[in-house]
């Protein structure tokens, strides 16, 4: 299965989003990457070749400049993988900071809608109609961790609007998926691997896969007709201690 076109990837400077970046250029699409770090997104347009743009996506005037840049320099958009986000500092729910819980909102959810509407809308318009996004959740989508208010409720809501955007992208052919990782080896997850705190109180480490088996996932959905599409997705390392937990 394979298929091509435009494709925006957020959040394209490291980790899972670069992975996706440069994965789905290989696979033959058309990649625009952006993020915040103007050095990092340089060395994927010179080392890779890819499309690269600054954008801060907790700003939606920042989001609707770029969405007009895509439609100006590509005129479509088919794919987004709609993945930049952040994690907080682990607080106990009492002592969590209103001020961190803004940051996370505006970065994981609002960050996250402001690109799906402008995603959405230029998806809607173009001809031929349609596309496809794929919003990047997590397992915290479904169970939290221990002192992770904030991550959690704004990757449950992130559930939400997948499928909200599911149902009303329909009468305009456009799909919307979510994938849920859970301890692939990034940088934004080393700490995992050395030691995480359980839900019984104790710190153990706990087990990653390689980044490149999201990325394989991702090609997947991205592959499909848009007649077909993977709601949700959980890739997750094997014995990570995710089922059975809470």
């Amino acid at each position: 299965m394979k298929k091509s076109g435009i494709a925006l990837v957020t959040g394209a400077t490291s980790g899972i989003g670069r992975a996706a970046a440069l994965g789905l250029s290989a696979a033959g699409w058309t990649v625009i990457a952006c993020g915040r770090r103007a050095d990092r997104l340089e060395a994927l347009r010179g080392e890779h070749g890819l499309s690269a743009l600054v954008c801060d996506i907790t700003d939606p005037e920042a989001v609707a400049a770029l969405f007009a840049r895509i439609r100006r320099d590509h005129g479509r958009l088919d794919l987004v993988f709609n993945n930049a986000g952040r994690f907080a500092p682990a607080r106990v729910f009492g002592d969590l900071e209103v001020e961190v819980w803004r940051e996370m909102v505006d970065t994981n959810l609002n960050g996250a809608f402001y690109v799906a509407r402008e995603a959405f809308r230029l998806m809607r318009e173009q001809d031929p109609q349609g596309g496809r996004i794929i919003n990047n959740g997590s397992i915290s989508a479904y169970v939290p961790r221990p002192q992770a208010a904030s991550y959690t409720a704004t990757k449950h809501a992130i559930t939400g609007l997948t499928k909200a955007i599911s149902l009303d992208g329909r009468p305009f052919g456009i799909a919307c998926g979510q994938i849920d990782i859970g301890n692939t080896a990034t940088d934004m997850t080393h700490a995992i691997s050395t030691g995480s705190l359980q839900a019984n109180g104790t710190t153990m480490p706990e087990p990653t896969f390689d980044v490149a088996h999201v990325v394989d996932a991702i090609l997947y959905m991205a592959g499909l007709p848009l007649a077909a599409n993977v709601q949700f997705m959980t890739v997750m390392a094997t014995t990570m201690p995710y089922i059975g937990r809470g």
